[in-house]
């Protein structure tokens, strides 16, 4: 018997991206446990990926190449060669290649984060076959194109330095869920006397463990963040030093912060005026005490039609009160930033011959479904899909289950397993999990690059992302080098050796150690340095302004919400948000059957009084419905849904769900202010009683 243990990195779309080390005994993973050496990690992994080898050998991993053999949606396949497979697949898209090859597209995201297996061999691949470049949009878009625009880039507070904090406030996040070691961070602060406050229009697991909750209508974050600066202001607890040197706009925004007193904040946002007031004066005291004033935001911000604007107010009121002067204080949306990867030597865009048009992936279900013209193109022909699930993912379910089931559409999948897309595929590719490729990460919650190496062999005949466009390249006649460079090759080029950031980065001594931090100050923007334009806090936009859009923080309603658009919700009164189920991440797990049977079915959290308004009871079935569509789930009768907001923990496989619906039948396709990015918590629903 011979065990080793292996350096890795989970992959997945959460911002820890935690050191791993796998035990291999024999060629076999038996264990996946976090490293008790990486700073952030510290030994401690989440539910989901401590159980990673029940993933990797799940009795239902996808371990040849399959055709399909019903109808698009029926999930039947027959088992295939590669050989027959690729010869296929090359066959179809030549063609299409050769008179439109817009006409076919790439489909992913971030299945895994990783700068290899994500999009290196597979942009190069696309990038030489001309095909339509793809807007990857789905998550994070709206709220870093906001916080760009006012900070400059996605870079922020230390998430180390999290715990040495007075003041924390979570805005728009459920850490315990999806970012533990940002929470593990937060309670230590705590425990030194930190006070935690939560803003959330659902009194989520996090929100119940922090001092306060704040639980506003959703998609009025941007109203908030307005209101605290008018008190800031009004109450003279800014910092006019920092102002002065480091921002631009101070006197512009005071004008428009002047506008929001706490009265209209608090209506505006269905709290009290209290809760702004003190709020305000709790974040400007800290901070003006020299103390840490943290705020740490996530994504859920800006799932509505403001959502970018919301990001930007947010991210203006570190620099209002000077809190980015201390190492604990400012604000983390995202680390991303600070990593300085050559995306262009791993993608070649310089393979492209002219600009493609780009499709937005939030908006497949429609795109699918149009035909050719002037202003769109020509119709899409060919999908490949690799790293997604659209069919439960993306949002207006129903319409991206009609374009994928169109019998003209060549749609290939890479996956491990047979998810809700793979049914509507003509050829399926088996792809390899962490445990069996090599990759090289960037982080969005912390500072170190991440080196991941192969623990096990490929299971079956299941190959790498970066393999797999390697022989597609090979089948449809590409010739140059760059579709011979090895993983190791691609990942020795993720990061400038060059830049002082990477402090010397070096891929071998990296896959030896499985972790570096970057050479990043302390408190980033102590003394302003920031990578806007003006090379302060932006608070004033001039770029916006350019943009069509309003250069300084306002408040965007959203699209469906009594304010907005009262006869929409007179009909459908019900606000609808679908945060991440804790033992889910996005689609991923969903299949694991013990962390499925943690979350046990699909629920729908409700206030009290809306049930008693339905007649609905604890355990009902209820349909959830609107313009767009209908799913069913069990009511959890329960005040953590605030009065007019209903919650559906996301995201399931809609093959699993009672009725093969989930959450995304009644989103929508339309897009935030900016980032063009989902709206998927702008959503108004109807409740009631499921029929027998």
């Amino acid at each position: 018997m011979i065990t080793t243990q292996v350096r890795a990195t989970c992959p997945l779309d959460c911002p820890d991206t935690c050191a791993l080390l796998v035990t291999v005994t024999d060629g076999v993973a038996t264990a996946v446990k976090g490293d008790p050496d990486h700073p952030t990690t510290a030994g401690v992994l989440c539910t989901k990926v401590s159980r990673f080898t029940e993933r990797t050998y799940h009795a239902d991993r996808l371990r040849t190449p399959l055709r399909r053999t019903g109808k698009k949606g029926e999930g039947k396949f027959e088992a295939i060669s590669w050989e027959e497979a690729l010869a296929t697949i090359a066959a179809r898209l030549k063609p299409i290649a050769a008179r439109a090859p817009e006409a076919i597209l790439p489909y992913s995201y971030c299945g895994t984060m990783g700068l290899v297996q994500g999009e290196s061999m597979s942009s190069r691949f696309f990038n030489q076959l001309g095909a339509s470049l793809l807007d990857r949009t789905i998550c994070a878009s709206a709220g870093a194109t906001g916080y760009r625009y006012t900070v400059g880039a996605s870079i922020g507070t230390d998430l180390e330095q999290f715990q040495n904090a007075k003041l924390i406030i979570i805005w728009g996040g459920n850490p315990i869920a999806s970012n533990l070691h940002f929470w593990m961070r937060a309670q230590e602060a705590k425990r030194r006397g930190a006070t935690l406050i939560a803003i959330d229009p659902y009194r989520s697991l996090t929100a119940e463990k922090c001092h306060q909750h704040i639980a506003l209508l959703p998609g009025t974050d941007a109203a908030l963040a307005l209101g605290l600066m008018h008190v800031l202001i009004a109450e003279d607890l800014v910092d006019h030093d920092y102002i002065a040197h480091y921002t631009l706009g101070y006197e512009q925004l005071a004008q428009r912060a002047a506008e929001w007193p706490p009265e209209r904040t608090a209506q505006v946002c269905g709290i009290s005026v209290q809760e702004v007031v003190e709020l305000a004066r709790l974040y400007g005291q800290t901070a003006r005490n020299g103390e840490g004033a943290a705020i740490r935001t996530n994504y859920g911000v800006q799932r509505v039609h403001g959502g970018g604007m919301a990001v930007r107010n947010i991210a203006c009121l570190p620099a209002l009160t000077g809190a980015w002067r201390h190492a604990a204080g400012g604000i983390q949306l995202s680390s991303s930033g600070s990593f300085p990867i050559q995306r262009k030597a791993l993608q070649r865009p310089d393979l492209l011959k002219g600009t493609p048009r780009t499709i937005n992936m939030s908006t497949i279900g429609d795109d699918l479904l149009k035909t050719s013209s002037p202003e769109f193109g020509p119709q899409i022909e060919a999908v490949i899909v690799y790293n997604s699930n659209p069919l439960a993912v993306a949002p207006d379910s129903s319409k991206v289950a009609q374009g994928f089931a169109r019998e003209d559409l060549f749609t290939v999948v890479l996956e491990h397993f047979q998810t809700d897309t793979v049914d509507y595929a003509d050829i399926v590719l088996p792809a390899t999990t962490q445990l069996e490729h090599i990759d090289a990460h960037a982080t969005y919650g912390h500072l170190y690059m991440m080196a991941n190496n192969a623990a096990v062999a490929p299971l079956g005949e299941a190959k790498a992302n970066t393999e797999i466009f390697r022989l597609l390249a090979r089948h449809m006649g590409f010739d140059d080098p760059c579709f011979q460079e090895s993983d190791d090759a691609l990942a020795a080029q993720a990061f400038d050796a060059a830049d002082v950031r990477a402090v010397h980065f070096d891929w071998e001594s990296l896959k030896r150690t499985g972790w570096q931090k970057l050479a990043m100050p302390d408190a980033p923007f102590a003394q302003g340095g920031f990578p806007t334009p003006s090379g302060r806090c932006e608070f004033y936009s001039e770029a916006m302004a350019q943009a069509g859009l309003d250069p300084l923080p306002a408040y965007i309603a959203p699209y469906e919400s009594l304010a907005s658009n009262p006869a929409l919700a007179a009909r459908y009164p019900l606000a609808m948000i679908s945060p991440p189920a804790r033992n889910f991440l996005n689609s991923t797990f969903v299949n694991v059957k013990s962390l499925r049977a943690s979350e046990a079915e699909p629920h729908l959290d409700i206030h009290p009084e809306d049930c008693a308004a339905r007649g609905i009871a604890a355990g009902d079935m209820v349909r959830i419905f609107n313009d767009r569509g209908s799913f069913v789930a069990r009511a959890r009768v329960t005040d953590k849904a605030r009065k007019g907001l209903v919650v559906g923990l996301s995201v399931w496989w809609k093959k699993l769900a009672s009725d093969g619906k989930n959450a995304n039948e009644v989103t929508s396709q339309r897009l935030t202010d900016m980032g063009r990015a989902p709206t998927f918590y702008d959503t108004l629903v109807q409740v009631e009683k499921a029929a027998a």
